[in-house]
């Protein structure tokens, strides 16, 4: 083994690694992070056009990273979140090696082994420690029976979408309630498609209550800070981020009822398929009561904190968007679609992302792949986890949640190289009083 020895190896250089390595340089850790594609790669290649953050500018910085040339309470775009990473890899001299997928890790006597493929070679790299910050959605999802859906109908997974443009003319029909398949819904309407969207249980907040981004309120209220033993239900742990968008400024409600507004056909949970239709389970009048009972219990919260702490609040405005549908009217009735009687030519899936981590050779995944760990540390000493969700608290896959957890992460790494360097230190120190005896 004659290639150097590193402190740390970070895995993705993504928000996560790029978080890890402001606080690894900071203890003077010698280390290196690898990233599959470009700096902030997801970000380039997986938004469409119209895309905003979900969180406003100053939710969204490295740490000190003050953002003096960006509006605090804006949301950004893709490219311009991008252009904050490349920014800020310079700014602070990262040492990020792009276009380097890491396609082994395992330990190899004391110290870690990595196998990275680049230019279509693969070298190995050792470290004393790695931490994987390559995110827990690195693997597009569509279900099994889109392969019985007919060729003639274009399929594309969400990360894929770019503009109505690029589609086909006709009807298009989104799979999946969730925060993409919501947005891209209305990107489409806007650009005056007709849309179908199969929902699913997916919660929803305000944008905007009692005069602050409803995000404000969750963080004053330590929302994010909750942990996991703390959830009674265990069904919550599991809940897909809220629907929400950063278009029009961060002041507008993204709700189903919004979207049936524009034209939006709501369907239940797509079920399967044949060579002539796709068919819906009828339950997306639950879907829009679920949603509608969150943002409800999240604005009670807000009520109660604001009296609880005796705070001077406005009284809420009317908003159209987040007015609770009670009989689900906005709901449509059909439990199956015919591709040819409702011109149908294409299928986006916003179905999410598996996690492929193959790649990772350590005991660390229960027999169902999940990660086995206390606070992003595996019961394997030297290999650390940041950017999944629910590592520390519910905010740990949240960009700002994510640095606090980059921050606890390196001071573990640090204090476990300083004990090693000390328990070496002793050793030596064993050994040359050996041979004085």
């Amino acid at each position: 083994m004659n290639e150097p020895i590193l402190d740390v190896i970070v895995v993705g250089g993504g928000y996560a690694g790029l978080s890890l390595s402001y606080y690894l340089k900071n203890y003077s850790l010698n280390h290196v992070v690898f990233e599959r594609g470009k700096v902030g790669e997801s970000w380039r290649t997986q938004r469409w056009d119209s895309f905003k953050m979900n969180t406003a500018n100053k939710l969204n910085l490295l740490p000190s990273d003050v953002g003096e040339a960006n509006d605090p309470n804006a949301f950004c775009t893709a490219s311009e979140y991008v252009a904050s990473f490349e920014g800020y890899v310079s700014k602070f001299q990262m040492p990020v090696v792009e276009n380097s997928k890491v396609v082994a890790i395992e330990k190899a006597q004391d110290f870690f082994k990595l196998a990275v493929l680049s230019n279509e070679l693969i070298k190995h790299y050792f470290c004393k420690q790695v931490i994987i910050a390559s995110g827990s959605a690195n693997e597009i999802k569509i279900p099994t029976f889109a392969k019985d859906i007919p060729y003639r109908i274009r399929q594309i997974h969400v990360s894929q979408y770019q503009n109505p443009a690029h589609l086909p003319n006709g009807a298009v029909l989104v799979v999946g309630g969730a925060q993409s398949g919501c947005q891209v819904a209305e990107d489409l309407a806007n650009a005056g498609k007709s849309v179908y969207l199969s929902t699913s249980m997916v919660a929803r907040l305000p944008r905007w209550y009692r005069g602050r981004d409803i995000m404000d309120w969750l963080i004053d209220m330590k929302f994010f800070e909750t942990r996991a033993e703390q959830i009674e239900d265990p069904k919550m742990l599991n809940l897909k981020a809220p629907q929400l968008t950063g278009v029009d400024g961060g002041k507008r409600t993204l709700s189903l009822q919004s979207l049936a507004k524009k034209g939006i056909v709501l369907l239940g949970r797509a079920d399967h398929a044949d060579q002539e239709n796709i068919f819906f389970q009828p339950n997306a009048a639950t879907h829009v009561h679920f949603a509608d009972e969150f943002s409800k219990k999240a604005k009670e919260m807000v009520d109660a904190f604001i009296t609880k702490n005796k705070l001077v609040a406005p009284s809420p405005q009317p908003d159209e968007d987040d007015v609770a549908d009670i009989d689900a009217s906005c709901v449509g009735n059909m439990t199956s679609l015919n591709f040819a009687d409702n011109d149908i030519h294409s299928i986006i899936w916003a179905t999410g992302f598996n996690t492929d981590h193959s790649y990772i050779k350590l005991p660390v995944f229960d027999s169902a792949g999940n990660l086995e760990h206390k606070d992003g540390i595996p019961n394997f000493p030297g290999i650390y986890f940041v950017g999944y969700p629910w590592l520390r608290v519910r905010g740990s896959s949240i960009t700002f949640g994510i640095k606090e957890d980059a921050r606890f992460i390196v001071d573990k790494v640090f204090n476990s190289s300083t004990e090693d360097t000390k328990a070496h230190q002793h050793d030596r120190l064993l050994k040359a009083d050996a041979v004085k005896i």
